[in-house]
């Protein structure tokens, strides 16, 4: 049952609001936006009914303000008013509202149009979910050709999400870098990881998949795949949208073979200098090297990984990072296990 708010400081609207939706819909009857606003800490509600006349807020300043809380920010607005003002009803649209119903309103009136929106709604979010799929199964498609050209043990990209939603979770849950990480959409940021490497796809199959030490000219051809995935992701940001998935995509390529002390690459940036994304995916891109067997290498134990990883604390890696992977450590092992076993 969809959940609805009903905002409006006249109690007789409230009360025939209230009644006309019941049964259908799960309905909560508030006298103020700050009402309103200290419901969403609890409940989130599928759709508004906003008066605009209001003392204290008004419907317009309680929208502006939704726009700046995470709970609120997306959650469909339609305007309840006994206005007959077009200034408005402009003013409405302009900020995002879906509609406008005019006070007195008719009960059957008021529930037709709510759920056409809501209908409307559902098919968006709907084909928003299909798109996304798609989405995300053309760049795995791409990220995995890419990551098979180097002899990488199977399921790489696998293990590197999976080791990143670890590590995401743990600071969460530990404080560290909380507020930064609740601005992200971790269903776009997930996936995003698996474009770290795409810039390889410009190196040579003769380097990518050298057995031995690479000499210093061919390191430096390595060291360009950083460069060349952000213009990847560039060029797709272009040709579609400046959407969050690519942000982190392009973060995540250009910057996770950057060191916490200055001295990686392709930029030498330094501590917080790199972005959050890149720092993670540092790690947990080295822990997958280690304990997989490559060209140039044979497997470590977790064991071996863990205490390498532990004494590149503040040099190689973020310390905070590190002491999320050192709280989990015993989960990566079991991720690894576990996918790697699958293949």
């Amino acid at each position: 049952m969809k959940t609805i708010f009903i905002v409006d400081d006249n109690y007789t609207n409230l009360t025939a609001a209230k009644t006309a939706l019941d049964g259908t819909y799960k309905a909560f009857a508030l006298s103020s936006a700050a009402r309103m606003f200290k419901l969403a800490e609890k409940i989130s509600p599928d759709l508004i009914l906003l008066d605009i006349d209001m003392p204290e807020m008004d419907g317009f300043e309680a929208m502006q303000a939704m726009k700046s809380d995470e709970r609120l920010r997306s959650v469909p607005v339609i305007f309840l008013t006994s206005r007959n003002d077009a200034e408005a009803e402009i003013r409405g649209f302009e900020m995002g509202a879906l509609d406008f119903i005019n006070k007195p309103f008719s009960s059957p009136i008021l529930i037709r149009r709510i759920e056409t929106h809501i209908e409307t709604d559902r098919l968006i979010k709907d084909s928003q979910r299909a798109l996304r799929e798609i989405h995300n199964a053309t760049i795995s498609i791409i990220a995995n050709m890419v990551e098979n050209r180097d002899n990488v043990t199977g399921k790489h990209i696998e293990r590197t999400q999976s080791y990143l939603k670890l590590i995401v979770d743990e600071l969460v849950r530990s404080g560290s870098y909380a507020e930064e990480i609740s601005t992200w959409n971790l269903s776009l940021l997930l996936p995003s990881a698996q474009m770290h490497d795409v810039g390889k796809i410009s190196i040579s199959d003769l380097i990518l998949n050298k057995p031995g030490k690479l000499t210093d000219e061919e390191f430096e051809v390595i060291k360009t795949h950083c460069v060349v995935g952000e213009k990847i992701i560039d060029y797709i940001i272009g040709k579609t949208q400046n959407d969050e998935f690519l942000i982190h995509a392009k973060k995540i390529a250009g910057y996770h073979h950057e060191k916490w002390d200055g001295t990686g690459y392709p930029r030498g940036l330094a501590g917080e200098a790199i972005p959050l994304e890149a720092r993670i995916m540092a790690l947990v891109d080295v822990y997958d090297a280690l304990v997989t067997e490559r060209p140039y290498k044979k497997p470590l134990e977790h064991e071996e990984a863990v205490e390498i990883i532990k004494n590149s604390s503040n040099t190689h890696f973020d310390p905070k990072v590190v002491d999320a992977f050192l709280n989990v450590e015993k989960d990566f092992w079991l991720e690894s296990v576990t996918i790697s076993a699958g293949e």
